[in-house]
């Protein structure tokens, strides 16, 4: 697993080969001859490249994942859902080879109204002491590089962002949170200077908690003043931070990849976070895997600058986007409160939630790995 090094860079010599020049720069012996043709054509391939906005140097990942479900639900209940992240293909990752098998009595993919997210919802119609399905996908993850920012910036269309710039039950725009917002970024004036500070303050104020369950909450009055949690955590400060300045700004939840070929990632849930920039778009930025090198390799603050720098603008492959968005209403729509987040599956048996907290690990799940 990437621990968040930067794009590599191309050496002379791959350049060189990659502009098709290799053959003009002579071996140890050799003699140099080419043909003033092949001088030009040579020179022009690295010309084209020149004016090309962006080399992709761009890693990539693929893997198989499969969540396995063994429900633990009443025998006796009529009627039990379960529904499950059901991450889709995009810019950044292909889902592939998609299978679903169990005992369930109907299952589908639905999306979510408000955010879009998809769920694999599956249901048991009748009593018995056991429900299964297992799910299986496979993914192609690329790394994600949102670096080459613009010099102008156009006005934010509010209204067609107005979901990404309001507070949640968890993340108040207005009071702590602003006056924090207005202190970070104090006469910063562009989105793009004060989305930048406030992922600043966040590495430099906020750490690491291990002892926080999941992913966290995401409580952010709390955090404010507490300053340590997790993924969700911190990010839920980015976007509510970004927010009471009028930056649009989203939690992105997902699942990691191992380290190794091979693993179980039940408890691997990642969030990161993005922002919009007008004129250029969505930018991704994961500071919480700033504090998490941080802690994990006991390295200084100053020792994690190529990370710091890494994480603004960029975020590694090794990670599945599942979906974004606070509050939910699931799609069928579940009997319990809206969902703080959909990281996690969640189940209900005859309307009540089975799941002891948001992150249901008593449901009866796991998730692994494999590379491809």
């Amino acid at each position: 697993m990437s621990d968040g090094t930067p794009v590599s860079e191309l050496s002379r010599s791959d350049f060189l080969k990659l502009a098709g020049l290799s053959a003009l720069i002579p071996l140890p012996g050799s003699v140099a001859s080419v043909s003033a043709r092949r001088i030009f054509t040579s020179l022009l391939s690295v010309f084209c490249l020149l004016l090309l906005p962006q080399v992709s140097l761009a890693k990539e990942r693929r893997g198989e994942v499969t969540v396995s479900v063994s429900l633990n639900a009443p025998a006796d209940a009529k009627r039990v859902d379960l529904w499950i992240p059901y991450p889709m293909s995009d810019e950044n990752q292909e889902i592939t080879g998609v299978s679903v098998r169990g005992n369930y009595s109907a299952m589908g993919v639905y999306r979510e109204g408000k955010f879009g997210n998809n769920i694999l919802h599956a249901e048991w119609n009748a009593p018995g002491s056991e429900r299964t399905l297992t799910y299986t996908f496979r993914v192609g993850r690329k790394e994600v590089v949102t670096k080459k920012f613009p010099d102008k910036e156009a006005a934010i269309p509010e209204r067609e962002f107005e979901k990404f710039l309001t507070s949640t039950s968890l993340g108040a725009t207005g009071g702590a949170a602003k006056e924090y917002a207005d202190k970070i970024i104090g006469d910063k004036k562009t989105t793009l200077a004060k989305a930048a500070s406030i992922y600043d303050w966040i590495v430099e104020n906020m750490y690491r908690d291990p002892g926080v369950k999941g992913c966290g909450l995401g409580e952010v009055d709390a955090l404010l003043h507490k300053l340590g949690g997790k993924c969700a955590d911190i990010h839920s400060v980015f976007v509510t931070l970004a927010r009471a300045e009028g930056i649009p700004a989203r939690e992105v939840f997902g699942i990691r990849m191992p380290k190794g070929k091979e693993g179980e990632i039940t408890k691997s849930q990642h969030c990161w976070a993005e922002f919009y920039s007008p004129g250029y778009g969505w930018i991704v930025v994961d500071p919480a895997d700033v504090r998490k090198a941080i802690l994990e390799k006991k390295i200084t603050l100053q020792e994690a600058q190529p990370l710091r720098e890494y994480y603004f603008g960029a975020v590694d492959e090794n990670r599945v986007a599942f979906g974004t968005g606070r509050d939910l209403r699931l799609n069928p729509p579940q009997q319990g409160k809206p969902l703080n987040y959909f990281m996690y599956p969640y189940a209900e048996a005859d309307g009540k939630p089975l799941n002891e907290d948001l992150y249901g690990f008593n449901l009866g799940y796991t998730i692994a790995f494999r590379e491809l």
